[in-house]
């Protein structure tokens, strides 16, 4: 985009100078001619007017009178009917002439050597080729400036877009004060409303639908063995032949909630977290320090967990953001292993969360600090797409934790990963 800008921009200066370069060129060129042609053709005239007052007066021709009148290295030649007069110097090759007549039957020619005029000439014309190397340049200038002010907003969006597809369903506030991508960005960040709000509602279902199951499964669970265990033989036959299908049921449960959750985490990879939280640490430091106050990082090497890298570091910079704004003293960034899963922990010296908020608080909408109430939701939100959990681990002072299953060895190998088929 930025370069086909660049090109039409380009193309339009350079079709401009030729248009109007080479006529303003030759135009300039023939007036510095024109303007040396009648300098000439004045003088002679003048001279032609003297001659004449001469020749009226019966005074004999005198050309030292009209001497200051000729132009220096340029040649007088006064031709009467009885006499030829001359007066300068040789004009050399090709020189400008201009003749007159006199009243007295007689002609005054005056003719300039053609050297000063065509370093005139020169002069005129380096100065045009500076005005279209100029005029080049600053097409090129605004050119380049106003490709950045286009494409630099245009990869914003491209980006904001990228991201609203891996899952980060936050808000964007920044704006270009171009129109048509500000509307852009305001169908993006409505989009990503509903469908964070669509996830949402999608997962809470399945929570829901797989406790309300679950619930009755045991119960049906609990009858059936009460049942097998009676007395009679054709009813204990059949109570443990609906036990044995109901043991079916609860496995295809299990199965089905597991691929739900492999489906969510399906762009998720084996990702040094290592790496990508020394990186968002580096990226904090510094609006903390603005504050004054200090992020205290501690991350184990090594720890290689299945997550997207957008979604993590986006998540991971809600926490950190969250922290900033609603907390105080230093912000830690520790992340370990820990039971099969890699542990990231966020957490401040600030007051924590309030008990009453403590359930609300990863409801989207709900904030008791007078912000939008949208952060914490979609952390999780980006958190439980790769599969992972977000919990808030401690209220006083806020402790939030991200869990993230390991990545094995035949992930890194690239085979397929069968998820566990236990729900979280």
């Amino acid at each position: 985009m930025r370069r086909r800008i660049l090109q039409a921009t380009l193309l339009a200066v350079a079709v401009t100078t030729v248009v109007l370069g080479l006529p303003l060129g030759f135009t300039a060129l023939k007036l510095v001619q024109d303007l040396t042609g009648a300098d000439l053709s004045t003088r002679a005239q003048q001279i032609a007017t003297l001659l004449d007052e001469q020749v009226a007066n019966q005074h004999p021709i005198d050309l030292n009178a009209v001497r200051l009148a000729v132009p220096r290295g340029a040649r007088l030649v006064v031709r009467t009917q009885a006499h030829d007069y001359v007066y300068g110097p040789d004009p050399g090759e090709d020189p400008l002439v201009q003749m007159v007549p006199m009243v007295q039957s007689g002609t005054v020619t005056i003719a300039a050597p053609s050297t000063p005029v065509r370093a005139q000439q020169l002069q005129v014309a380096g100065l045009v080729l500076m005005l279209v190397v100029l005029s080049a340049g600053t097409g090129m200038i605004v050119a380049s400036v106003t490709a950045r002010r286009l494409a630099d907003p245009l990869r914003h969006v491209a980006s904001r877009a990228a991201r609203l597809g891996a899952g980060d369903f936050r808000p964007d506030p920044q704006r270009h004060e171009v129109p048509e991508l500000d509307r852009v960005a305001d169908a993006l960040d409505a989009s990503g409303a509903a469908l964070s709000q669509l996830v949402q509602r999608e997962r809470e279902l399945v929570g829901d639908v797989s406790h309300q199951l679950r619930s009755r499964l045991t119960a049906l669970h609990l009858r059936l063995e009460a049942l097998a265990a009676v007395e009679d033989a054709d009813v204990a036959e059949e109570a443990r032949a609906a036990l044995e299908q109901a043991e079916r049921l609860s496995a295809v449960l299990d199965d089905l909630l597991a691929a739900a959750t492999a489906a969510r985490a399906r762009d998720a990879e084996p990702l040094d977290v290592t790496s990508l939280l020394t990186q968002v640490a580096d990226e904090w430091r510094e609006p903390l320090r603005a504050q004054g106050r200090a992020l205290r990082f501690k991350v184990a090497d090594e720890l290689l967990a299945r997550a997207t890298p957008a979604r993590l570091r986006e998540a991971i910079g809600v926490l950190l953001d969250n922290a900033l704004r609603h907390g105080e003293g230093p912000v830690t960034l520790t992340a370990r292993h820990g039971g099969g899963t890699v542990v990231i922990e966020v957490s401040d010296a600030g007051s924590g969360v309030p008990d009453a908020l403590v359930p609300h608080v990863f409801e989207r909408g709900f904030s008791g600090h007078g912000s939008t109430g949208v952060g914490l939701a979609l952390a999780r939100a980006l958190v439980e797409a790769d599969g992972g959990r977000l919990e808030l681990s401690q209220a006083r002072p806020a402790m939030f934790e991200v869990f993230l299953r390991v990545a094995r060895a035949d992930d890194v190998l690239g085979l397929p990963w069968k998820p566990e088929p236990t729900p979280r």
